[in-house]
């Protein structure tokens, strides 16, 4: 008995027996599906990632926003992104929620860390008003290598240019790696900057952001091809494939039927032989760059375990929305996406496979378009190997997270001015297995909305649309409104988002077509 009461307090005090301060890694990447890794039920091979599981936590309910600079600025801030002033994208709207930059009343994970000891690193995509002058060493960063807005992934062409420590330099600068893929980029000045902060005796935190599988996707063409082929089965087979693993992986119940396939999208049978090709071609490039964002994942554990940091270092591993449905569901294939002049995106006919099995995409508050992955590892901090953690969670926990393991305080002012309290809570009980509690989670973008109170989720697609009422513990994928039959809970969670959305800076919203340039709308193909 006394071994056995031993070996539970040991598992139960294990996040807080680290006796230094952990180094922390936060990896986010851009338009990437719930499925899209093998320990979430791929095809696509991610031994690296799926290592970091295997002896780690898989979280099965973690959310993103459904967008990429809303993410940004959330995951950077603890806040809902209407609250940190980037509801859009960064353009200003004219409004305090759609400003288009992060705000004077919210502060960086870097800003809260650094005066805990960290050295802050920044490397990849950045997105959060570097048009409008908040730049990652104005916020908190000691080190930063990123582009002003979007990714792309040849830096072959001096057209792209980069932001090194503050410094605008061109992408063929003599400092950078020749003929460099951002993929491997981002890593490589990441561990270079961790080197810095080693020399200097200072726990780390690095804010590691690819742009991979973002379009317009490029990847090597040996890389690419690796996977010419395998998707002519369709998506389809692929599909239900992916399905079937998550089943047998237990990160979904078996009975949530999966989201049929949306009306745009044609039966497999019915696509024609030279467009299965191209079909195949595109989903083999996506699935390139996948691996290829799995191997960087590699490379940056080869770095740590090298440097002995590895086993002190918590790292988080997530998507900034679901998979992209823009270009609609023939795709886009235009050039050779071995090259850095092509434009190729998925389209809604493979996004469908990759947010498996969920319905909607990137832009929309459906489980399609916020679900993400949420990979954590820390060896010297999480016990569990290899565990689900089934808690809802969702960006705005991150920065309670590290403020918490990284002993710092979060302030009330910052740089003479009021500071909005933090919306998140730490996900250290969460890693023992614990319940999160909490209030409400919420959401809104581009009128798309949600709340979600324990196992029940209000939803809408649109600001016009009727809400929709869901029960995530038997109907995740959203396929059973109880709306009708449930009229007096509809309108009680339609007020309290209501009375969330006036908080949070949701409303008042932007006059249509406000800004200094035209808002990024969905389905075009923008660059965001």
């Amino acid at each position: 008995m006394k071994i056995i009461l031993s070996a539970v307090l040991c598992t139960l005090c294990c996040i807080s027996s680290a006796a230094d301060k952990p180094n922390i890694v936060v990896i986010l990447v851009d338009d990437m599906g719930f499925s899209d890794l093998g320990c979430y039920g791929s095809e696509i091979p991610t031994p690296n990632l799926d290592a970091l599981a295997a002896d780690g936590l898989k979280f099965t309910q973690f959310y993103n926003t459904g967008r990429c600079c809303p993410t940004r600025a959330c995951l950077l801030t603890g806040l809902y992104p209407h609250q940190a002033g980037v509801g859009h994208m960064t353009d200003d709207k004219g409004v305090p929620g759609y400003a288009g930059r992060l705000n004077d009343q919210c502060v960086t994970i870097a800003e809260v860390l650094k005066p805990a000891g960290y050295f802050t690193i920044m490397s990849g995509k950045w997105h959060v008003g570097q048009n409008l002058g908040v730049t990652p060493w104005g916020r908190g960063f000691d080190r930063s290598l990123n582009p002003a807005a979007g990714g792309f992934y040849y830096g072959g062409s001096s057209r792209y240019d980069l932001s090194l420590n503050g410094e605008a330099i061109k992408a063929d600068d003599p400092r950078l790696p020749k003929d460099w893929y951002s993929t491997d980029l981002w890593t490589t000045y990441g561990l270079k900057f961790i080197d810095e902060a080693l020399a200097e005796k200072k726990p780390f935190y690095l804010h590691l952001c690819h742009n991979a599988p973002h379009f317009p996707l490029q990847a090597p063409a040996e890389e690419i091809a690796k996977f010419r082929g395998q998707y002519k089965q369709g998506w389809g087979v692929t599909r239900d494939k992916r399905y079937a693993r998550l089943k047998e992986l237990g990160i979904i119940d078996p009975a949530w039927a999966k989201a049929p396939r949306p009306q745009p999208v044609q039966p497999w049978k019915d696509v024609l032989p030279e467009e299965k090709d191209r079909f195949d071609h595109l989903m083999a490039t996506y699935a390139a760059v996948v691996l290829h964002m799995d191997k960087a994942v590699g490379d940056l554990v080869a770095g740590l375990k090298q440097r002995g940091v590895f086993d002190n270092t918590l790292i988080m591993f997530m998507s900034d929305n679901g998979g992209n449905a823009e270009s609609g569901p023939k795709g886009k294939t235009e050039g050779d996406p071995s090259q850095a002049s092509s434009n190729w995106f998925c389209g809604e006919s493979w996004a469908f496979v990759e947010n498996t099995p969920f319905r909607l995409f990137k832009h929309y508050n459906h489980e399609g378009g916020v679900a993400t992955p949420l990979i954590a590892h820390w060896p010297a901090g999480i016990a569990a190997k290899g565990e689900l953690r089934t808690q809802p969670a969702h960006l705005i926990d991150i920065m309670a997270t590290c403020a918490d393991f990284g002993g710092a305080t979060y302030p009330q002012h910052f740089n003479n001015k009021p500071i909005t309290a933090m919306e998140g809570k730490s996900l250290r009980g969460a890693f023992a297995n614990e319940v999160i509690e909490r209030d409400a989670l919420y959401w809104e973008h581009e009128g798309n909305a949600a709340v979600r109170v324990g196992d029940i989720k209000l939803v809408r697609e649109g600001r016009n649309s009727a809400w929709e009422l869901y029960d995530m513990k038997t109907d995740r994928t959203e396929l059973h409104d109880l709306a009708a039959a449930q009229p007096e809970k509809v309108k009680e969670l339609a007020a309290k988002w209501e009375s969330w959305a006036e908080r949070a800076h949701v409303k008042p919203y932007p006059a249509e077509g406000s800004g200094k340039k035209k808002g990024k709308g969905k389905g075009k193909g923008k660059k965001n």
